[in-house]
């Protein structure tokens, strides 16, 4: 189906902080991580694929360190040091406290991150000068979770009552009032369910189901993305039409998905940076970018096992249906 480009308001040329793509000859980069996710996540497959594409190879003139994937968080500082003391090119900090555990850890190694809002959550000082020591992708996710809440709306005509999921560490409250007051101008009570762990995710969804919800907005959040099998499978069994954050998930059995492709911003927007950074460019200088392109994916599967008909509406704006 059509794609559509839908260019952020943060319009930059990067072209004017990046320097040329030549690699010192003989010279091994040394890429970091200290994240708890797996090294063959999208993302990550995506981000490795763009430093290739720019000429840092892995196994070539590219190292990267396999022990910062899937850590504990009582291992991120440790491993950051140690990182910091071989001293490495560039450190990758996964998104929320593993940024701010390894901001901490130092001041001088250059740092990327991605992040939901990269100066609302005091990561960097602005988009176009980030100052300090840390650039990367901001996400748009508070614009989007808000859009995603107008999806779903449409999706369920008639609906009553939403709920919305969120991460308590990371969720504004300001923006959950904004999403609240929209829901009401569109004549639908929308319930906030805050969960500070995996452990709360179940039960949330359970009473939100029993309070009356008839859609679930998951909001964007590290740990509602770890956890998305649980929320899958907990909406289905209970009967209640969700949708995400990332389009990647209606393949794996979500009903409806907003956002920019994982593996896509990863290659496209986070490499370049990366690859400025390795080429001598200082993060303080490099600006944040932001995806461009965002999908709106439907599974008509998952639509029909929860007995619902998806409007015609939402099936012509859809850039990836899945049959």
């Amino acid at each position: 189906m059509k794609r559509r480009k839908i260019m952020s308001v943060f319009a930059t040329t990067m072209a004017a902080t990046l320097p040329a793509w030549a690699q010192q000859l003989g010279r091994t980069y040394r890429f970091g991580f200290v994240t708890p996710q797996a090294r063959n996540t999208l993302q990550y497959i995506g981000l490795i694929e763009g430093l290739a594409r720019l000429g840092f190879v892995e196994g070539k003139n590219l190292q990267i360190d396999d022990s910062g994937f899937n850590l504990k968080p009582e291992q991120y500082a440790a491993h950051a040091k140690e990182l910091v003391n071989s001293k490495v090119d560039l450190i990758f900090a996964g998104t929320g406290v593993p940024t701010v555990v390894v901001r901490e850890i130092t001041k001088t190694v250059p740092i990327i991150v991605s992040a939901d809002d990269m100066v609302g959550e005091g990561i960097v000082q602005s988009m176009a000068r980030p100052g300090g020591n840390v650039t990367g992708l901001s996400l748009l996710a508070a614009e989007l979770d808000g859009k995603r809440q107008e999806i779903l709306i449409e999706l369920l005509p008639g609906i009553k009552k939403l709920a919305v999921l969120a991460d308590a560490a990371v969720a504004s409250p300001k923006m959950l009032q904004e999403m609240e007051s929209a829901g009401r101008k569109q004549g639908v009570d929308v319930v906030i369910y805050k969960v500070g762990g995996p452990a709360e995710i179940a039960p949330a969804i359970g009473a939100a189901k029993v309070a009356g919800a008839q859609g679930l907005n998951v909001l964007a959040s590290v740990i509602l993305f770890i956890n998305r099998k649980t929320i899958f499978e907990r909406a289905a069994a209970l009967g209640l039409p969700a949708i995400y954050q990332w389009p990647e998930y209606v393949n794996e059995g979500a009903l409806a998905a907003y956002g920019p492709r994982f593996a896509k911003s990863y290659r496209d927007q986070l490499a370049p940076i990366a690859a400025a950074i390795f080429n001598g460019a200082k993060p303080a200088d490099v600006p944040v970018r932001q995806p461009t392109m965002f999908e709106l994916a439907i599974n008509l599967k998952t639509a029909k096992a929860l007995g619902l008909t998806v409007p015609p509406s939402i099936l012509a704006r859809a850039d990836e249906v899945i049959e």
